[in-house]
């Protein structure tokens, strides 16, 4: 009934004011007006003797009695009342919104659009297809813009597997006979359960990235208080200690704030890498989810491939917190130099920090053939019997410094335990070196990456199964290209090409990671690259130990002289891809670029 009356709007709406009837009256021709509407059209007037109707003129001699029209008063109600439901149920349809194609006037929002009908309909205009028996085989759908094809103007209710393509029933007569073709829901379901696959790696990859994300904030945490805790031993250690020695205190604790900062400045940049891919696959799993969750075949159909083409768990690498540096070293340093200080005066205390703290992490090497002694500093030793300070000796059989970042090692058979335990490794392990601090190394074995041992414990490895010099001649540090012979490489060309000429930055298995100019962390494999001439002799000249200064070619340094001149000899303390580090006597950890050094004899 409700629908009927809104159905005809316009008959019960006052010729006068256009609106609906308010209070309604019915004058002697059969007109309905609104009361108030009708009595002023009458008073307004200059009435002399007769009235007239406002629509069809008929006139009256005398002034009509105006009596309220009870029916049509309950009808203007049950309209107001739907029509108010009407309106707080339904929305007009805005831009780019589905609207029902069979309002007029005001035009809502449609909810459903049916296949058969190729239409879409508001809550009102749909209640047809509930209640007319031959409408209710009809295939209704979320509200939707029509699949039609564009050149039979038919329904596309066909997969062409062989085209990949969306089609209609025509299409099978013509373009695509004899394809492959299935209809849509067949292929909406097999397709759906690829997808379902992909979001559930999806949801994998995110867990395991946010525990991962967990354990890095634990270990920034945990690092981050080593730290401040090294910083308050030092402060308690050295404010014991005579004013003779604060500037040396002091120097300490910037270099551990200074260390810190840079350990957490790289921590923070890898949090945020690490939220920032959590982030994308939180995104695309949302993507997913809607596509999963559309009536639409079609629309599903056609963003299929867009979604699905790449899982997203393999798409980013593993991250862990590897700070550079422990500072249980430092705090048990200290200690030890304050048992000290008693009977060391400080021409002593300066050859301690310089060679004990600046240079712990990386040592000047002791190899075959060098003449050495003990040092002043030791009072006994377990094998001195006819050795004294003055005494020079001969190294023998040493073999602990010459491993260097890039060598191949494994763990030495006569080390039953190494000393941070064995882990995944056994002594068949074969691994790579990424890091050598002090008497500590870090080693990346296949079956596990950043093992840490003892330098001690550590043996090269010369293996002839690495095919031809391709592992023995590339080390970190080294200037590559891709070969001339290589038409695509393996992991893609980016933004590198044949002239491009970079720096090895880290080499894992048959896997390097060089700096380019024009990209940097591009990732290859040892077979496709060659070396630059020179390369090899300037790796190892410049090794860890070898003592260098500045070519005399060489105007300015990259990175600036400091106190450092063309007359001055250093150690080299670390390499860092095309970085080095040396120890001047004028300038600890002064820093240059590899190909401004030469080695000093």
């Amino acid at each position: 009934m409700a629908e009927a009356i809104l159905g005809d709007h316009d008959q019960y709406s006052c010729s006068i004011c256009l609106d609906l009837l308010k209070n309604p009256v019915t004058i002697p021709c059969g007109h309905s007006y609104c009361m108030s509407c009708i009595n002023e059209c009458w008073n307004t007037k200059d009435q002399k003797e007769t009235y007239k109707c406002p629509q069809c003129r008929q006139t009256f001699n005398s002034k009509p009695p105006l009596n309220r029209n009870t029916i049509l008063a309950e009808i203007m109600e049950k309209l107001r009342d739907t029509k108010l439901q009407v309106s707080e149920t339904q929305s007009l349809a805005g831009p780019g919104e589905i609207a029902c194609d069979f309002c007029s006037g005001e035009v809502f929002k449609a909810v459903k659009s049916c296949l058969e009908c190729r239409a879409s309909y508001c809550e009102t205009h749909l209640h047809p297809h509930y209640n007319v028996p031959a409408l209710k085989k009809h295939k209704l759908v979320k509200a939707t813009v029509m699949p039609i094809c564009s050149k039979h103007d038919k329904l596309l209710e066909v997969f062409c597997r062989t085209d990949q393509i969306c089609v209609c029933m025509h299409c099978l007569m013509d373009d695509h006979k004899g394809h492959d073709t299935v209809p849509s829901t067949i292929e909406r379901n097999e397709k759906q359960m690829k997808l379902t696959d992909t979001q559930t790696k999806v949801k994998q990859t995110i867990q395991a990235k946010e525990k991962e994300l967990q354990k890095m904030k634990v270990d920034i945490t945990s690092h981050s208080d080593s730290a401040k805790d090294a910083v308050k031993n030092s402060k308690r250690v050295f404010t014991e200690l005579v004013k003779l020695i604060e500037k040396r205190s002091n120097e300490v604790i910037e270099k551990i704030k200074a260390q810190e900062k840079a350990d957490l400045d790289q921590g923070a940049k890898l949090q945020d890498k690490l939220e920032e891919e959590i982030s994308q696959l939180k995104k695309r799993e949302g993507v997913l989810d809607t596509l999963l969750q559309t009536d639409d075949n079609i629309h599903f159909l056609q963003n299929y491939e867009s979604v699905s083409s790449s899982s997203g768990s393999n798409g980013f690498p593993s991250h862990s917190f590897k700070p550079c540096c422990s500072y249980t070293d430092v705090n048990k340093l200290v200690c030890e130099l304050k048992e000290r200080l008693e009977t060391v005066f400080n021409q002593e205390i300066n050859e301690t920090f310089k060679k004990d703290l600046t240079t712990k992490s990386n040592p000047v090497c002791i190899k075959d053939e060098d003449s050495v002694k003990v040092k002043s500093s030791v009072k006994t030793h377990v094998s001195g019997k006819g050795v004294t300070h003055k005494s020079v000796v001969v190294v023998k059989g040493s073999l602990t410094c010459n491993i260097k970042i890039g060598d191949k090692v494994c763990v030495k058979p006569s080390v039953e335990t190494p000393k941070y335990l064995w882990g995944s490794v056994n002594h068949k392990s074969t691994g790579r070196v990424i890091s050598v601090q002090g008497e500590t190394v870090t080693v990346d074995f296949p079956e596990q990456e950043g093992w840490i041992g003892e330098v001690s414990e550590m043996e090269l490895v010369v293996s002839a199964d690495l095919g031809s010099a391709t592992h023995n001649c590339f080390k970190i540090g080294n200037r590559v290209r891709v070969r001339s012979s290589v038409k695509e490489p393996k992991h893609g060309w980016g933004s590198v090409t044949h002239n491009s000429i970079g720096v090895i930055k880290k080499i894992q298995g048959e896997s390097l990671t060089v700096d380019f100019p024009d990209q940097t962390d591009w990732t290859g494999v040892l077979s496709e690259m060659e070396l630059m001439s020179g390369d090899v002799s300037e790796l190892l000249s410049l090794s860890p130990g070898a003592r260098v200064r500045v070519k005399p070619t060489i105007s300015t340094p990259a990175h600036g002289w400091g106190s450092v001149t063309k007359h001055s000899i250093g150690v080299v303390v670390a390499i860092d891809g095309t970085k080095v580090t040396v120890n001047f006597p004028e300038q600890s950890n002064w820093t240059g670029t590899v190909s401004e050094m030469e080695a000093v004899p």
